[in-house]
């Protein structure tokens, strides 16, 4: 499975402040690639480009991208496609930056996450997708993807794969403490109070500060703290949905309802494989995660859509990513070609195969892959449970232009909530002062 959003464990140990060197500029700069600058190019353009030969430098750390680029190489024999894995995302992402701002040393294309999209567009280091007229492909994709792609007036990648939210619960806790799947936060809340009772080894969650989960929970909530309009940006984690959120997960965190150790940690794998952490609320990747690295659990698990916070919730998106053109390269007619080869053809298949949830309306169409019964989960249908939590996501999210900054400090500031040291909407708050601070400092109006 592609695992995109797992620098949310590792960005904090590696970004550290990189992200200075973002400079506020215009977006889509760069060369086509057949020397007419920046202009448009058509069809026939790229399918010339992929008669001649070229070879293309990608960065990723996609376990399925190379079996894509070599069927890719299959299909057109002139292009060489070099797929390099720099590091996972906060890896990867230090050196993208520096190469940004070296001015060179970048690769073609590389694996940026939806909520990392911002950051590179703004700052004018990626190449706007209308240029190819790929943003004729809107209908190929749900409407939550194409939204996570599209920064301003700007069209930055071609979604790939999807993260939406959903509730994975262990169905062998649940029926031993005679216990219904909560469908609303209230019910959440007393299933974690009921199996504290019944066993104080046993745990609803785990959770001990996860900003990419509190931005997903703050986004079901209704809560939209952060908007971007070029270099104008608002911070207000004192909005309704965002004190909704905090108002409900408090009580969580009171109680001690949720597992103190550490996500991704061998106490975490070992909780999901006992029951002993019950749920997870998590982006469909998760179900790769678990059944390869919870494998003694299968048949323990299912999905359930995630509670909702009251009649208005909706549901949001944890996750997800896929290939953004670099402004730096000189082979873009190419690279075009590729980037839709993995999102919008065969590629995208390949790596849909490996148990990546697709981002394609036309997978998500199919009866066969909803129908699809997986036997980790019992024989359940889980790509319906995580199709319909797509369809539900609510619009208008935006990541910050720094949100993978905002990631590496989420802790720093909000982490005492979740040892009881301080409140969570005083955490939140506290983050949001020193993300004030922070884009004020590169250069961002900041309200």
């Amino acid at each position: 499975m592609t695992r995109w959003p797992l620098h949310r464990r590792t960005t904090a140990l590696l970004l550290g402040t990189v992200l200075t060197a973002v400079t506020l500029s215009a977006c889509g700069g760069g060369d086509t690639g057949d020397g007419s600058g920046p202009a448009s190019v058509g069809e026939k353009e790229i399918r010339a480009a992929l008669d001649k030969p070229t070879e293309l430098t990608v960065w990723s750390w996609s376990g399925s991208l190379p079996d894509v680029a070599e069927a890719f190489e299959k299909k057109y024999p002139k292009i060489k496609v070099n797929v390099e894995n720099v590091g996972t995302a906060a890896e990867q992402y230090t050196k993208l930056q520096n190469a940004i701002k070296a001015g060179k040393g970048a690769p073609d294309l590389a694996t940026v996450e939806y909520s990392a999209i911002p950051q590179y567009a703004l700052s004018g280091a990626l190449v706007d997708l209308k240029r190819f007229g790929f943003d004729k492909l809107e209908d190929e994709f749900t409407p939550a993807t194409w939204e996570s792609v599209n920064v301003g007036d700007g069209l930055y990648e071609l979604p790939l794969n999807a993260g939406p939210m959903a509730l994975f619960y262990n169905k062998a806790t649940f029926d031993k403490f005679d216990i219904e799947v909560p469908a609303t936060w209230d019910a959440y809340v007393e299933a974690g109070r009921k199996l504290q009772k019944a066993d104080p080894e046993y745990f609803i969650s785990a959770d001990n500060g996860n900003a990419g989960l509190t931005e997903s929970l703050i986004w079901a909530a209704g809560g939209r703290p952060f908007t971007s309009d070029g270099d104008k940006v608002t911070v207000d984690l004192q909005d309704p949905g965002t004190k909704k959120y905090a108002e409900n997960y408090q009580v969580l965190l009171d109680e001690k309802l949720l597992s103190p150790v550490a996500g991704w940690s061998n106490e975490w794998y070992q909780g999901l494989a006992t029951g002993k952490i019950a749920t997870l609320t998590s982006g469909a990747w998760m179900a790769g995660i678990l059944k390869g690295s919870v494998a003694k659990a299968s048949g323990d698990w299912r999905v359930a859509p995630m509670p909702a916070f009251d009649a208005e919730s909706t549901s949001s998106i944890n996750g997800g990513g896929s290939l953004a053109m670099l402004d730096q390269g000189d082979k873009q007619l190419a690279a075009a070609a590729f980037l839709r080869y993995v999102s919008a053809e065969e590629g995208a298949d390949i790596t849909q195969a490996t148990g990546s949830f697709p981002a394609r309306a036309a997978a998500l169409g199919s009866q066969e892959f909803l129908g699809a019964k997986d036997p980790y989960f019992g024989g359940q249908e889980i790509n319906r449970v995580f199709a319909d939590s797509l369809a539900k996501v609510g619009k208008g999210w935006q990541y910050l232009p720094y949100d993978v900054y905002a990631i590496t400090i989420f802790n720093d500031k909000a982490g005492k909530a979740y040892t009881g040291a301080k409140r969570l909407q005083a955490g939140l708050d506290d983050w949001g002062k020193e993300l004030v601070t922070y884009g004020e400092e590169q250069g961002f109006t900041v309200g």
